[in-house]
């Protein structure tokens, strides 16, 4: 290993106590010329308020009157009002993504409906959507017996060891809710996935049968991997009023199932009724034909995805399916993706050779550098009527607008952790219940334009950044930088990846390598030429075996060189 004096480490030490302010979280940059003029709603998971922003990262509205962390998306409705998930912590635990509650608040924070859906048997969870009548779907839990499960026909064989010790499996069903203001509600229409199971383990049980015969089933033995309590996993739900249709993202089958909401809950739990004379059965499925006989590991486009959305109506791609592709058991990124589904006009789907088209995306966003894609869990995107997609990499806070042409054209970091504002210059702190996630993280985001319903009649008046300690940050940023530069790594402390961002003016030799106390190189991550512009290098310390500790990382170009200070925290 190469060596640098102990005594330049010394120095160097001295050097990080005099390092001006680095920026950690808020505004990153803002090309004003290209992105969609729009404001931003999110509302960061281990904090009970909501906040609303313009592209200045500047705070335009909040709502901070609720006392539940959400569960976990929150809506601006065209009257204005802050339709909201809640985090209770119920009777009932899906070990991930949990609600129990339903709130609506006004545009001035005051409480206007509640609604709580949890039980010892059931359970508000993830994501809920407003119907064009009023009324609200919502994915919810349902408590299954051990024995239940057994006489349903699943292969106890596949159970991971939870489902024994619980003696239960908490499967997905869909729930529509008509509200009764201002508390409560009626459930008047629901779909259950154990209403449609087909099992190939024990042909003793009246829905045994061959999956791979049968898609518009659900194959018990789900993805073929060994099953958790919370089986389906299901993370998002959308609505498509042109098709009454629903969209349904199941991370524990890496899949979307698309249903029919033209059904009665009758016809919901059969195999006949609404407009496709389909019931309740799977409409489409995509993204893991494993999980119905249709195709090999090869053939998985999907790995334990968040938020499948349609494109909505007036933005480029309407119609299109988009997701935030998280990547688990495929790579060390993500990915946001698109598809368009072969539907006919009347919501039939096409099925050919047993597949469901497509079998490719249309377009992939995956990030370079500082911005390449990284959560294994939560996180979205949002097609927007500019063509651009807003992208939220929900376990580092991270918002990205992207153009079509992959584009980076606005950044921000969510500046809110459970304690509140983060100060300026401060790393979000780690979650340490949640490995990989930040206490700044952020399920989801949506940005709505300054001519939505809810802004009519309303004078927004940007106010102050979020961030305690503001720094001043750079809008209508250009691509060639005028001047050397060697950022703060993001995330710090990290495991097992960190992004370290740099800038060079001019063309030139450029090294970038990092090294321990002792002076040690331990990794050599840029030894090449480059151009003029800004770059972003994923240090993944896994990759060189580097254990957990301090480290030094130096970027040297031309007669630059600088050095900053990194920790590994496993």
């Amino acid at each position: 290993m190469k060596q640098i004096c102990y005594a330049g480490i010394a120095i160097l030490a001295l050097h990080f106590q005099l390092i001006a302010q680095v920026q950690t979280v808020g505004l990153f940059f803002n090309d004003t010329a290209n992105v969609y003029n729009g404001y931003t709603l999110f509302a960061p998971k281990q904090y009970t308020s909501t906040y609303l922003i313009n592209n200045d990262g500047k705070l335009l509205h909040k709502w901070s009157a609720s006392k539940y962390p959400p569960g976990q998306t929150v809506y601006l409705l065209e009257n204005g009002n802050l339709l909201r998930s809640c985090m209770t912590k119920g009777q009932l635990s899906s070990g991930g993504g949990e609600g129990g509650r339903i709130e609506e608040y006004t545009w001035d924070d005051s409480l206007v409906w509640s609604f709580d859906y949890s039980s010892t048997t059931y359970m508000q969870h993830h994501d809920i959507k407003l119907l064009p009548n009023g009324n609200i779907i919502m994915l919810a839990i349902e408590k299954k017996t051990y024995a239940e499960v057994i006489a349903a026909g699943f292969n106890p064989n596949m159970f991971q060891p939870e489902i024994a010790t619980k003696q239960m499996m908490v499967p997905d069903f869909v729930a529509e809710v008509q509200p009764t203001k201002p508390t409560g509600g009626t459930i008047v229409w629901e779909w259950h996935t154990w209403d449609h199971l087909i099992q190939s383990y024990d042909s003793t049980k009246l829905n045994y049968g061959v999956p791979s015969q049968h898609p518009e089933l659900v194959d018990a033995a789900g993805d073929h991997k060994n099953l958790p309590a919370f089986w389906n996993h299901m993370n998002c739900i959308d609505y498509n009023p042109t098709l009454d249709q629903i969209a349904l993202s199941v991370r524990g089958n890496s899949e979307v199932w698309i249903i029919d909401h033209s059904t009665t809950t009758a016809e919901a739990k059969s195999h006949a009724g609404g407009k496709r004379g389909k019931g309740g059965e799977l409409l489409y499925r995509g993204g893991n034909p494993i999980c119905y006989g249709g195709g090999a590991t090869k053939d998985q486009k999907y790995f334990q995805q968040h938020d499948v959305e349609w494109v909505k109506a007036g933005s480029p791609g309407a119609g299109n399916l988009t997701c935030f592709n998280n990547g688990l058991g495929r790579s060390t990124y993500s990915t946001v993706d698109e598809f368009t589904p072969a539907v006919d006009t009347a919501g039939n789907y096409t099925l050919v050779a047993g597949k469901y088209s497509p079998a490719n995306f249309s377009w992939t966003y995956k990030g370079t550098g500082a911005d390449t894609l990284h959560a294994e869990d939560i996180s979205g995107a949002q097609r927007l009527p500019n063509g651009n997609t807003i992208i939220c990499n929900g376990t580092t806070g991270l918002f990205l607008e992207v153009t079509s042409a992959g584009k980076a054209v606005w950044k921000y970091i969510c500046p809110v952790q459970n304690s509140g504002a983060i100060t300026q210059g401060n790393t979000p702190l780690p979650d340490t219940t949640h490995a990989g996630e930040y206490l700044n993280s952020v399920f989801r985001v949506y940005k709505y334009a300054p001519t939505y319903a809810a802004f009519v009649g309303r004078t927004l008046t940007p106010g102050d950044i979020i961030e305690k300690n503001p720094t001043a940050v750079q809008t209508g940023f250009t691509s060639l930088p005028i001047e050397f530069s060697l950022e703060q790594n993001f995330p710090n402390p990290f495991n097992p990846s960190t992004i370290i961002s740099y800038e060079i003016p001019s063309a030139g030799l450029v090294t970038l390598r990092v090294y321990d106390l002792l002076g040690h190189e331990v990794a050599s991550l840029v030894n090449e030429e480059k151009q003029s512009g800004a770059y972003n290098v994923e240090f993944n310390s896994a990759a060189y075996k580097i254990g957990s500790g301090v480290y030094f990382y130096r970027l040297n170009a031309g007669n630059y060189s600088e050095t900053r200070k990194m920790t590994i925290m496993k």
